[in-house]
């Protein structure tokens, strides 16, 4: 098996562009969908729909649809634009006809606990209820009780700290020094302080190669590098990857946001009031350009250090680790790689972005 004779820890390393894929004669399928605003439930018409990397692009018309034909089986990063809104992205596997059902976007500042979201939905009526219980007085004149305002639990950003960075810009390779930064993961941008100034301004992600931050809690550096210049089962995937371990097989950590709609029955008064925005933390490990998650299955995993399976394999049961745990991979693949001349760890330890 071929592994990354490069290490990223060297962060001027020169990376491929990726140009958009070829499409050969083949089959060819659609998809649709619905996009809606996530507070109010509000139709978005005229939002911009594009297949990343490729020239095919729509906008949503009347009621907030959207639709593609004839497209390439292919893996796709389906991305979704509409003003006042945070920029959406989702991949796409294209191996038939697919219903992506209702998209929701988020509005810009609608990212915190303390942004209330009007419902028109009430509480069905209730007159009957009272009604047939007589010892609630003054029954059939309740005909619903308004539920408390839903908000929106959580935020999109990687870490809510600013962090001191140094950015490097695909650009003629140009090195940005001593910014504040925030980093926007639905929207795939920077919130950037630059030194002594007040005023921030936004990057978006495609422009910059890698970076590195000083995490202004814990004074510990930690490394990023775009996926972009990656490859996820042939296609390039968006977003930015934490390298956590460096060396001959690196492990790499990238996080998403996920928007997770309250489902609060109102009749019931069960379920989670307000809708939440949860942070996921998705593991890999890098072979040349080829990004891949981490398998789960255990004899996958072993699997990835050829030679030295059952020797990854007796560090696991004599520690007694799972390797559905995080720290674990952590563990592992930093004892893999310190077998090789070289080997300079990032961290002691796993941390969470927080």
């Amino acid at each position: 098996m071929h592994r990354n004779q490069n290490y990223l820890l060297s962060f001027f390393f020169s990376l491929l562009f990726l140009t958009t894929p070829l499409f050969l004669a083949g089959q060819t399928f659609g998809f649709h969908g619905r996009i809606l605003d996530a507070e109010t439930r509000e139709t978005i018409d005229g939002a911009k729909i594009t297949l990343k990397g490729t020239t095919y692009g729509n906008i949503s018309i009347k009621g907030g649809y959207f639709k593609f034909q004839n497209i390439a089986e292919d893996k796709y990063t389906l991305s979704i634009n509409a003003e006042g809104y945070t920029a959406y992205e989702q991949v796409v596997n294209l191996k038939a006809d697919l219903d992506l059902g209702i998209i929701y976007l988020v509005k810009y500042g609608a990212t915190g606990t303390g942004s209330a979201i009007q419902q028109t939905i009430r509480a069905t009526n209730i007159t009957n209820l009272f009604n047939q219980r007589p010892n609630f007085i003054g029954g059939n004149m309740i005909y619903g009780i308004p539920p408390q305002p839903t908000e929106i639990e959580g935020d999109n950003y990687l870490d809510t700290k600013w962090n001191t960075a140094s950015l490097l810009l695909y650009k003629d390779q140009k090195m940005l020094e001593g910014y504040s930064v925030r980093y926007n993961i639905t929207s795939n941008s920077f919130e950037m302080l630059a030194p002594q100034a007040d005023q921030i301004t936004m990057m978006a992600g495609l422009r910059i190669q890698n970076l590195v931050w000083v995490d202004s809690t814990t004074m510990i550096p930690r490394y990023f590098v775009n996926g972009m210049d990656f490859l996820n089962e042939g296609s390039p995937i968006s977003g930015f990857f934490e390298v956590i371990v460096d060396g001959k097989l690196p492990l790499m950590r990238r996080t998403m946001a996920v928007f997770k709609e309250s489902n609060y029955n109102t009749a019931l008064m069960m379920g989670n009031q307000n809708h939440q925005i949860i942070k996921r933390n998705i593991y890999y490990y890098l072979e040349g350009k080829n990004i891949t998650e981490v398998p789960t299955n255990r004899k996958k995993l072993f699997e990835l250090f050829d030679e030295n399976a059952e020797e990854m394999k007796d560090y696991v049961n004599s520690n007694a680790l799972s390797i559905r745990d995080p720290n674990t991979l952590f563990n592992i693949f930093t004892f893999y790689n310190s077998k090789f001349a070289d080997f300079k760890p990032i961290l002691n330890q796993l941390m969470d972005l927080k």
